[in-house]
Parts: structure tokens; sequence; C-alpha cells
């Protein structure tokens, strides 16, 4: 037994989304068994664009039934029976957190029209159900209206149960390991298949092969299945237009987040926002108070004069120059991590040596200082050459840092024989240097402080 369903909505993604109308067929394989359809007062506004489309208007549900008034109707006619709409995961999605509001569990074997369509009715230009209803000749009238919908979903089921290898296919989409009801409704399972469980980037392309998103992952497959359960408005909306995915294998997070980087630079997929917003910068700076002694301290850039070292965080640069206080015995109240006018006596830094006190020369203490600030200037000139796992056991992946600025990353054959820098510049493929990078590096840097990242090959 079949419920081909589809409702009309508010238009507020998954969780936001409320029902204003719902029409649901059952079908028994060969006619139409019963039939429902009601308005829903959605207990909130209708949005203008919505009624432009649909027709409904708050007016129109004033008096209708609640979800919770007819939802003991649409359990009982959906039990037992397969859920079927064009492009499923959104009405199952709507109705299932309905449902989910109101206290009970609504669970249900899952159909789509449009991933049937495609592996029975393959090769057409597109697939929406007005377009799809225009190729196979089924009559669509009352368009964006639940009854007209699901009545024209209803007739191409129908059409689509009764063609050659139907049978064949519907056991497979209802296979509960194919995965076929949780990918979106235009994207092929053998695309997805393909995909690794391996670290690396991957393209989200829509049906005219454009890149409509960017994103990283240790390990690829999951990460990309993650998108599909994700019921953010924003989610939903990009995966329904995914129709392909493509791949590149990076090795490691740090390499796939570099290459993550320099792609949604390039490319600027309409779907990537968190490298279009703009970052704060701040700075470490140095200055003499009317003593004589002289300070470290971090601001906005703009309040730094002359920096000398800049981060991409707050939290990134406070941390950096809480390890200077430590490893040069300053004083945390004169590197400005601790507010007070008494002597320090900060919970986690206790190498001050007493020029908060007293206790130590102005000249002494600014020796250490000046030694602070030179390791600052000579770490943002020195050559690093940082070693990561490659693509597969057979190479290594580099990444190329030189005068402080990011040069690129490239991978290298184990068994190829590197002498010099110059040989490993060979493999490096140039990047540019961006906030976003500096800031993946500085943080990655910061954190791998103990451990040896300068070259790990002879003499580079």
């Amino acid at each position: 037994m079949y419920t081909i369903i589809d409702i009309e909505t508010t238009g507020n993604g998954i969780k936001g989304n409320k029902v204003t109308e719902i029409s649901i067929f059952k079908f028994d394989g060969n006619q139409v068994v019963d039939e429902f359809t009601s308005l829903v007062n959605p207990e909130c506004p209708i949005p203008y664009f919505i009624t432009g489309l649909t027709g409904i208007d708050d007016q129109m549900v004033q008096n209708a039934p609640t979800f919770s008034d007819i939802a003991d109707d649409i359990f009982n006619m959906t039990e037992n029976a397969i859920f079927v709409a064009h492009s499923v995961n959104f009405d199952y999605g709507v109705i299932k957190e309905e449902f989910r509001q109101i206290g009970i569990d609504f669970t249900r074997k899952k159909l789509c029209t449009v991933r049937l369509s495609r592996s029975l009715i393959p090769g057409l230009g597109s697939y929406s159900l007005g377009k799809l209803c225009s190729s196979v000749k089924i009559p669509l009238v009352d368009r964006h209206r639940a009854r007209g919908d699901a009545h024209a979903t209803m007739l191409l089921f129908d059409k689509l149960i009764n063609m050659e290898g139907a049978d064949g296919v519907f056991k497979k989409f209802l296979n509960a390991r194919s995965q076929e009801a949780t990918l979106p409704p235009h994207l092929p399972k053998s695309v997805f298949t393909k995909i690794p469980s391996k670290p690396g980037i991957y393209y989200f392309k829509n049906q005219k092969g454009e890149i409509i998103y960017v994103g990283k992952a240790i390990n690829l497959k999951k990460r990309v299945l993650g998108h599909f359960y994700d019921k953010s408005t924003k989610e939903i909306q990009m995966c329904s237009e995914t129709a392909n995915i493509d791949y590149q294998l990076s090795g490691s997070e740090l390499v796939a987040l570099l290459m993550e980087s320099a792609e949604i630079k390039r490319l600027f997929p309409p779907y990537n926002r968190a490298q279009k917003r703009i970052i704060k910068q701040y700075a470490i700076f140095a200055y003499e108070d009317r003593n004589g002694i002289v300070h470290l301290a971090y601001n906005t850039i703009k309040g730094a004069p002359n920096p000398l070292k800049i981060f991409y965080g707050q939290t990134e640069c406070r941390a950096y120059l809480e390890e200077i206080c430590k490893t040069f015995s300053l004083c945390p109240r004169f590197c400005h991590l601790q507010q007070t006018n008494a002597a320090c006596s900060h919970h986690e830094i206790n190498t001050c040596e007493g020029i908060c006190k007293g206790d130590e020369t102005v000249e002494h203490y600014n020796e250490k200082v000046s030694e602070a600030i030179s390791h600052m200037k000579q770490l943002a000139s020195e050559v690093k050459v940082i070693k990561e796992k490659g693509r597969d056991e057979n190479e290594s992946a580099v990444i190329l840092i030189a005068d402080g600025i990011y040069k690129g990353y490239g991978f290298i054959d184990n068994d190829s024989e590197i002498a010099n820098l110059e040989d490993i510049e060979a493999f490096i493929t140039p990047q540019k240097n961006t906030i976003e990078t500096e800031s993946i590096l500085g943080a990655y840097l910061l954190k791998t402080t103990n451990v040896q990242i300068s070259s790990p090959y002879p003499d580079a």
C-alpha cells in the first residue's frame, strides 16, 4: 500500500515550516482506495511570497483545523503504507517535525518520485514535477496546491510502478541499506558510492554542472552524508539543487583546510558564506612607559602601532602572548595579560622575576623583552616546511612557509631524493597568502609549538 502525499507550507525550513495544506491519495498499486485533503491552520502568519505561489493566505486557513486536529487522520491513513512524494525528504521531514512537536513519533518507509523517475525515465532535461508531467503527458491542474500536485504525483507513480524494470528499482529503493531515500532527489547513488572515506575537499554541483558549494572533511563520505541529514533551511535548499559531487584527496585535515580556502576564493560558490565574512585582525606590539619599562601588548590591528605579529582572532593572539610571557620570564602585568596596578598574580603564569615588585631592574627586564621581540621577528623570517600525511602511503604532503608567508603545498613521493629546499620547491603548487590561510596556519603552528615543524628534510 502507498500513500502519495503533497503539502503546502509556510516556507521556513524543516523546523520552522508549518503545513498550510495537505493532500493524501492512498493507492494499492492499481487504484486509489482513499483520499484526504485539508487546509491546515499553521497558527502563524503565512509570508506574502508563499501566498503569491500557492494562493493560500491567512484568511483561508483562519477556520481550518490545526495539524494536531487532523494528526490522527494522517497517522492512521499512512500507517502500514509507504510514504511517496516528489522530493520526498522535504514533505516527509516537515510532517515528521509536525508530529514531533505534538509528541508523536512518525516513521514510515519512503519513496521519492524524482529518484524513481531518474532511474526509470533517464535522460530528461528536468525532473521538476511540472516538466516531468509535461514530458510523460500527465495532466497537471491546480499547480502549487496540495491536491493538484498530489494527484499529478499519483498519476506519475502509477506510470512508474508499471514500467519495465520497476520491480527491481522499487526493491532496491526500499532496501533500508540502499540510502536511496536519504540522498538528494537529483543525485545518482553511483556518485555518492564512489566518494571515499578519506580526508579531502568536495564540490557540490547543480544540474548545470555549476559548483554551488565547496567543503572539507577528514572523512569525505561521512561529511557529505551529514549534509543530507541536516534539516536547516540552507542545507535543504542546497541538497535539493545538488546533482553531482566531485572531490579531491588531501591526505590530512590541514591540507584540506588550505585547499578548501583556495577553492572558495577561486570559485565563490553561492552556498559558501564562512570565508566571505570580515575577519578582525589583532596584533602584538611594544611600547615604553614613563618609567622606561618596555611593555608587550595586543590590540586590534588599527590600535597596534608597528605590529610585531598579526593574528586573526583575539583568543589566538592572547594565547601566543601568554606563551611568549612564559618562555622569556616576562611579567603578565607588563604584557597586559592581567589588569592590576599591584604585583602580578596570574593564575597560570608564575615566571615573573619581580619587575612589578621592584625586585628586578628595568635594564634586565627590557633585555628579556628585547630577546622576545627578536624571537618573534626571527620566527616570522624562518623557512618552515610542514610535513603531513600524503593521499596514500607512498607519498607525503608538504606545506611551505617562507618569510612568514604561505607559499603553497605539494605532494612528494616517498622514494624521491630530497636534498635541499630547492628540491622541495619543485613539488610545491604556488598558492595565495590570504587572511584565511594565515589564520589556518597560525592556529596550526600555535597548537604544534612542541612539534618539530621546521624542515623535515636534509638542508631544507
